[in-house]
């Protein structure tokens, strides 16, 4: 009995930037296993998260020649199918081009109820893959709780801190603590 062969249609980072070239400003796209993704607009509550981590990593890193961004795609060589949008990357160096850093130092995902498992599972072994990569803050928007992943000598680590606590950021020579990533929100 022949069998047809089934063609791979999963779409590669090249064909993805064409693509979403397209696409209105408005509309946020994400590439996940080689299917475009449309990330649905984010609640108050998380984007006030966002807000108050990007300005206490932003003040970290400007300092040392680097800046806090949201919003940017990460782009890893060893997975072309999945190009991931982080709520807020730190990275150092010129300007972009384009939004796609290749070169993150930090990543921060912002957990919704909705996109926990996403952000919790395929996302940190994608980030995982990213050589420039030392560190990924995974911050919940239910709680006061956040993970913070460590790019050891031969592995990753992970500590989770709740209220009280602070995140150590040994690369930007500096700590937030956690208060201040929640601060504005009544719990």
């Amino acid at each position: 009995m022949a069998l047809a062969a089934k063609r791979d249609t999963r779409m590669g980072f090249a064909a993805f930037r064409r693509w979403a070239e397209d696409r209105p400003d408005e509309e946020r796209w994400e590439l996940l296993d080689g299917e475009p993704v449309l990330m649905s607009p984010p609640r108050e509550r998380h984007q006030r998260i966002v807000m108050n981590l990007a300005g206490r990593l932003d003040a970290l890193a400007e300092p040392r020649g680097c800046r806090a961004i949201p919003g940017l795609g990460i782009v890893s060589a060893e997975q072309d199918d999945f190009v991931p949008i982080p709520d807020v990357v730190v990275r150092c160096g010129p300007p972009l081009s384009d939004g796609y850093a290749e070169d993150p130092l930090l990543v921060a995902e912002v957990l919704s109820p909705s996109t926990m498992s996403l952000d919790r599972g395929r996302k940190i072994d994608f980030y995982r893959t990213v050589p420039s990569l030392r560190g990924l803050l995974i911050v919940y928007s239910d709680e006061v709780r956040v993970e913070v992943w460590r790019r050891g000598p031969s592995d990753w680590t992970v500590q989770a801190l709740g209220p009280g606590g602070s995140v150590a950021l040994p690369e930007l020579d500096g700590t937030v603590p956690v208060s201040d990533i929640y601060r504005g929100l009544a719990d």
